[in-house]
């Protein structure tokens, strides 16, 4: 089954990552502290648990940070027609539009695994003197019953882009 995505642009690729445009984007997101909880939050979302009791299609990626886990909205909803969360621990907000340097890899979307990417990525970054402005940001694109060998993950860092 495919799930929607947010779309980019990718303005530059090379070896080892991508620089990718995004447009602003709308999510529901809640705290990170425990990831299951956090996506039980998200998911019964979109599961009817907000104003409109309305069901709204699941999207790829779940992204999280040290703080916050966010699942983008269908592109269908904007900041007039988003249904407001019921549960009090989740939000509606915005991911502005920008340009974010992304590596892709498979796996487990394990912390060890993604901090090894993500350290990786930053790396490379650096050498290539690009600056990055956030803290990293895991991209999960697979359910948990996928197998391993099949998951897609990333690695991502808002960057600094004149090109």
């Amino acid at each position: 089954m495919a799930y929607e995505e947010p779309s980019f642009a990718v303005v530059q690729a090379n070896e080892s990552y991508e620089i990718r445009y995004y447009n602003e984007r709308i999510v529901v997101q809640t705290n990170n502290t425990s990831q299951n909880s956090g996506f039980r939050k998200l998911f019964n979302y979109i599961s009817g648990k907000n104003s409109n009791s309305e069901k709204i299609a699941m999207t790829v990626p779940v992204t999280q940070t040290n703080n916050l886990m966010q699942f983008y909205l269908p592109i269908k909803f904007d900041h007039e027609n988003t249904p407001i969360p019921t549960d009090i621990d989740v939000n509606i907000s915005t991911v502005p539009a920008g340009h974010y340097a992304v590596i892709k890899y498979g796996g487990r979307s394990s912390d060890s695994n993604f901090q090894k990417h993500a350290e990786f990525l930053r790396s490379v970054l650096s050498d290539d003197g690009i600056k990055i402005l956030s803290e990293p940001i895991k991209a999960t694109y697979n359910g948990p019953f996928t197998p391993s060998f099949l998951r897609r993950n990333e690695a991502i860092f808002q960057v600094q882009w004149s090109n």
